[in-house]
């Protein structure tokens, strides 16, 4: 029976694996939308008369994403839990009737995995090691209070024991394993909503291997940001950005903070349900381009965030390739098939890669470390393959330095593998 369960709890994708003996394994989890070894972070809530009046058909993952495509104005959906788990602001969403609680989420998302794992879920497992990011994701996150939640969900399920490591570092531990002599390590982890650096100092002592942590840095900013930058450009103009509506004898703008709410997809069944919502709802009468708030409105209630990120995905995907890729999203009618510029992306972006250049630099500067001090890169998540944050590093360290792999599957075996480690507490955060 493996004794370590190592979860990845993404922004984006969550994976579980388990250590036994140091091999590791990524758990697979069956359900309606077929077999993977990781989930989609999302949930999807949707009525059923057979299962009674107040009770409710849950899904995660692939299939929460099945239900809600085949469910339209019946289901919903919830995506990238995580990026709330650090807010003082999020307090809970209601969904049909009862609020759930941040901690009542991941529970219930987690379980889901369990039943989706059936008998391969690791029942004898006396540790968890949870990953976490450096920085949460949020404007003002609290990482005590992140941790906070995410320990009283877990401990709903009685592990004995429940540590946390940083997510770059179990990156770079998965990294480790297959290197060939001593080296100090830079991981650079690109996820759904933060960016994390970890610098280690591997070394093999009598066949053993040792690490010595020298630093950390990171910042809230990653894959999901560059979406919205697209959204802000691409999609917002198209749906009233900019636009005005007129109050007693005034012409005033369209408030930009509708289309703040707008371009993080993850938020948009939050947004559903806020006043916010039923303000913007009231601005169609009054608006000087009345159509284009109509479509924002049918947007949301049509639960088109999901779309979207998908429209949006594949044109990001295509940029890392190409200089020019199309967008569609048939949704946005005539304006929603365009094609967009490499250079025009970069441009968007380009605060967001000072940022993440920035936390580079903290962690470089902050342990005295000069780039040829460094033996080995090692780049981790989809984001990294987006060719300007690639040129953050072939710019500075040798390019046979640079490595990548594994993009969803390091973090969880790097955290199952620490996880059966007797000098565990060298790895966890306190």
């Amino acid at each position: 029976m493996a004794q370590a369960l190592g979860l990845d709890f993404g922004t984006t994708n969550t994976v579980l694996a388990t250590a036994d003996g140091g091999a590791t394994r990524s758990m697979a989890f069956t359900s309606t939308a077929g077999t993977a070894d990781s989930m989609r972070t999302a949930l999807s809530f949707m009525k059923d008369a057979q299962l009674g009046a107040s009770a409710l058909k849950v899904e995660a993952g692939h299939a929460a994403i099945r239900q809600f495509i085949d469910n339209p104005g019946d289901c919903r959906f919830l995506q990238s839990i995580k990026t709330f788990a650090a807010s003082a602001l999020f307090q809970g969403t209601i969904i049909f009737g009862k609020r759930q609680s941040f901690e009542d989420l991941m529970e219930i998302f987690i379980r889901r995995l369990r039943h989706y794992a059936g008998e391969s879920w690791p029942d004898g497992s006396n540790r968890i090691i949870a990953g976490r990011p450096v920085h949460f994701a949020g404007a003002s996150p609290d990482p005590a209070l992140a941790v906070q939640r995410y320990n009283e969900a877990l401990t709903r399920f009685g592990f004995p024991e429940i540590h946390y490591v940083y997510e770059p570092v179990a990156a770079a531990f998965y990294f480790a394993q297959n290197l060939k002599s001593d080296a100090t390590v830079l991981v650079a982890d690109f996820g759904g909503g933060t960016t994390d650096y970890s610098l280690i100092r591997f070394e093999t002592q009598a066949g053993k291997l040792t690490a010595t942590p020298i630093g950390h840095s990171g910042v809230g900013v990653a894959g999901d940001h560059f979406d919205a930058r697209m959204i802000d450009n691409i999609v917002a103009p198209q749906i009233g950005k900019g636009s005005h509506f007129k109050s007693f004898d005034k012409i005033l703008e369209v408030p930009s903070n509708y289309y703040a709410s707008f371009s993080r997809w993850n938020q948009l069944s939050i947004f559903k349900t806020s006043r916010e919502f039923e303000d913007l709802k009231k601005l169609v009468r009054t608006a000087l381009e009345p159509e284009k708030l109509e479509i924002f409105v049918d947007l949301i209630d049509h639960d088109e965030g999901y779309p979207l990120y998908q429209a949006v995905s594949a044109t990001k995907m295509a940029l890392s390739s190409a200089e020019e890729a199309p967008f569609d999203f048939a949704p946005l009618g005539r304006g929603g098939h365009r094609m967009i510029k490499r250079s025009d992306f970069e441009g968007w972006i380009v605060d967001d890669l000072a940022r993440i250049e920035g936390a580079l630099d903290d962690v470089l500067e902050k342990t005295n470390t000069d780039a040829s001090g460094i033996d080995k890169v090692f780049l981790t998540g989809g984001t990294s393959f987006v060719p300007a944050v690639r040129r953050i590093f072939t710019e500075r360290f040798d390019s046979n330095k640079i490595e990548s792999g594994g993009e969803l599957l390091s973090i969880a075996h790097g955290l199952a593998l620490i996880g059966e480690r007797d000098d565990i507490a060298q790895w966890t955060v306190q």
